[in-house]
């Protein structure tokens, strides 16, 4: 069954008819071919495909895209302005905590919230909210590194 809905991602507004079953992630790389939101896992276990929505972040192999109708939606191609790394970018970059770049995506969004919320948070508060992402090749310190100095900054 299809349904038309509309979707505004990264500022811009797409009316878009979707299978009411399809996965926000296939709308964003399959349709919008917005290929910066990573398909990892498929079950929400990795986090490399997580997208902000309303400024909550979210996995959107799991999320339905039907659910996104009206919403704002950021994917990492969002965050950039004119051509120059938002902080979060940078102070992943600054710190090394990019490697083969696969998880980086999500990890920048989830990180790129912390920051918006506007609250500070303790080590283990930072440690618990990155939680649901997985790398395989950095280690976390580094990654670490990057969010604790995005919110610091």
């Amino acid at each position: 069954m299809m349904k038309k809905i509309n979707l505004n991602v990264n500022d811009k507004h797409y009316a878009i008819e979707v299978d009411i079953k399809e996965s926000l992630l296939d709308v964003l790389r399959d349709r919008l071919h917005l290929t910066g939101v990573k398909q990892g896992c498929s079950v929400g276990e990795c986090g490399a495909c997580t997208v902000l929505i309303d400024g909550t972040p979210y996995n959107s192999c799991i999320y339905l895209a039907m659910w996104a109708d009206g919403k704002k939606i950021t994917t990492i191609e969002g965050i950039e302005k004119d051509g120059q790394l938002s902080k979060v970018q940078q102070a992943f970059v600054d710190e090394g905590a990019i490697q083969c770049g696969y998880c980086t995506p999500g990890l920048v969004m989830t990180t790129t919230a912390l920051v918006e919320s506007g609250k500070k948070y303790s080590d283990e508060e930072i440690k618990r909210e990155i939680s649901g992402h997985f790398c395989r090749c950095t280690g976390y310190q580094k990654i670490f590194n990057a969010v604790k100095k995005s919110l610091d900054e």
